[in-house]
């Protein structure tokens, strides 16, 4: 890596980061001078993300810290560009960061950049909003909303703010009338939530919510099994904690590079890589190919 100082922008407030407080900055320049690579730090609110990366287009890597959707935030912005995503997985869960092998240490993450192979990935979008991961419509949502809502009010962990949002959520839980048009066919389904894959998930035990490559151009679409309330609890847990049964939870959709979504509802609340936006129907769903440049290990096919 050259002598160039390497961009490294850190969401503050979220996951990992937050917990480390003020020996954030500490530890973070410490994992890359140890990796031999001199950093231009900044940690930023998670509102000031996208403005952060914009400021750093031109350079060969930005290194971006924060959990997926601060990721998918910066991805929206390097998308397109010759500047390649660097991941400093501190998030909750770092989906992308464990897809791509990325390590989930500060110091092995660090080593990365200065060793690590520049390969493209794909993009998803919704409506133009760009997602990373996954994008679902339905109880999902409604979980995130419930569970950030319990988190604020109780002052408590995602995790344990979890259980008080299932029953919160599942109190309000509708199930929707949708149409899905895919290139070849359409469907009309009834589900209590869509989900939308950035290529194709895994649903088998022991491998559930993994892909296996992210550069195949295609979405994965599954919707999930209706079923009466009381029976979308145990779900609704299974689900927060990633552990859904593929025979019993879904149906598969199908895997396809475009999907439009039309609804009864005027607007509805749609999760991008666990952020709740509200959108506009119909949602027209859109794989990108290759849109996207990381840093991933030499040995790990994208």
């Amino acid at each position: 890596m050259s002598g160039l100082r390497v961009p490294v922008i850190v969401n503050r407030d979220g996951g990992t980061a937050a917990a480390l407080g003020e020996a954030l900055a500490d530890s973070i320049a410490a994992a890359f001078a140890e990796a031999g690579v001199a950093i231009d730090l900044r940690l930023v609110a998670g509102c000031d993300v996208k403005t952060a990366v914009h400021d750093a287009l031109g350079a060969a890597i930005v290194v971006v810290g924060g959990g997926d959707g601060t990721l998918g935030c910066a991805a929206d912005i390097l998308a397109g560009t010759e500047t390649a995503l660097g991941i400093l997985p501190v998030g909750t869960r770092n989906h992308l960061a464990r897809d791509l092998g990325v390590p989930l240490d500060l110091p092995g993450a660090a080593a990365l950049i200065a060793s690590g192979a520049i390969r493209p990935i794909d993009l998803a979008r919704a409506n133009g909003e760009a997602f990373i991961n996954n994008a679902s419509i339905g109880l999902y949502p409604s979980l995130v909303i419930a569970r950030d809502a319990e988190r604020k009010r109780l002052a408590i962990p995602k995790w344990l703010a979890a259980l008080p949002a299932s029953f919160a959520a599942l109190k309000r839980i509708r199930h929707h009338r949708l149409r899905l048009d895919l290139p070849d066919s359409s469907r009309d389904i009834v589900t209590p939530m869509l989900f939308v894959g950035n290529n194709r998930y895994a649903l088998g035990a022991g491998r559930l919510g993994q892909r296996a490559v992210l550069d195949a151009g295609t979405l994965s679409v599954f919707a999930v099994a209706s079923r009466r309330r009381l029976a979308l609890v145990g779900f609704a847990l299974r689900m927060l904690v990633g552990r859904v049964d593929r025979g019993d939870d879904f149906a598969a959709i199908g895997d396809c590079p475009t999907l439009t979504v039309e609804g009864r509802s005027h607007d509805v609340d749609i999760a991008l890589d666990g952020e709740v936006v509200t959108m506009t129907m119909p949602i027209t769903f859109q794989s990108e190919p290759d849109a996207l440049r990381v840093v991933a290990p030499v040995d790990r096919p994208a």
